[in-house]
């Protein structure tokens, strides 16, 4: 699993990253991190707003960040 983290590195940027590297982490699922802070990249995915969260090429959030639990639940879908 790739999973991107778009955003410029604010603390809410941090969150999501930590939020899902748990998510990932208590669901046994092996994933490759990777940040997108260059603003034309993260354009290049079609986002509006950040931070936003990429699981496997498709866009899964972005304008917030959730919860664990919520990371959790959009991975098993």
């Amino acid at each position: 699993m790739n999973i991107k983290i778009l955003g410029g590195g604010c603390a809410s940027c941090r969150k999501l990253e930590e939020n899902a590297k748990k998510a990932c982490a208590e669901l046994g699922i092996g994933a490759k991190f990777e940040k997108v802070q260059d603003y034309a990249k993260m354009m290049e995915f079609g986002i509006s707003s950040t931070p936003a969260l990429m699981v496997d090429g498709k866009v899964i959030s972005e304008g917030r960040t959730p919860s664990v639990a919520e990371i959790k639940e959009m991975l098993v879908e």
